[in-house]
């Protein structure tokens, strides 16, 4: 059986990195989508889409991330790791204070991960840049509402501990 592994955090933590360590050491990685989301309205002249219109963001990031689970179930694969989660959606919507609809929930609660990592805010490796707009305390109110929500879904959340790229990898691995 296929497992299908989620790296989770608030803005920041390392995520995409330790992902981009995984597909070096030759493994199935669905990256982040919410870059591609972000730059897609920038086009189309909206600065932040999530500050605008959260719910139509996290909607398209839903969807997205929906599509993704979705394709790898036919990546022969047997670990297939994503950056972020369908639950994030919802995540973030709490954080925002906005209301969204069931099926929010309902997504997460029928697409599965085998295992969820949990990167920590971590101020030293912290950045901003033109599609995070996240100050570090507001990527930890962030991450906050990240682990609530996956632990209400029933997840056990695997916290890796700060160190080098390879450590933080290696931690991964070694715990699946």
């Amino acid at each position: 059986m296929q497992q299908k592994i989620v790296i989770i955090g608030g803005p920041g933590t390392g995520k995409s990195t330790v992902l981009n360590e995984l597909i070096s050491r030759g493994f199935h990685c669905k990256p982040e989508i919410s870059r591609e989301v972000i730059l897609m309205a920038q086009k189309k002249g909206i600065d932040q889409l999530f500050l605008t219109d959260p719910l139509l963001f996290s909607k398209l990031l839903l969807e997205g991330r929906e599509q993704q689970y979705i394709e790898a179930d036919k990546c022969k694969d047997e670990i297939v790791f994503f950056d972020r989660g369908i639950p994030d959606a919802h995540a973030y919507m709490n954080y925002s204070n906005t209301e969204y609809p069931d099926y929010f929930i309902e997504k997460s609660n029928n697409y599965k991960y085998q295992k969820v990592f949990m990167l920590p805010p971590w101020k030293e490796i912290f950045v901003s840049d033109n599609e995070r707009y996240e100050s570090f305390e507001i990527a930890v109110e962030i991450n906050h509402h990240l682990k609530k929500t996956y632990q209400e879904i029933g997840y056990e959340i695997i916290t890796v501990p700060f160190g080098t790229v390879k450590e933080r990898t290696d931690f991964i691995l070694d715990s699946l």
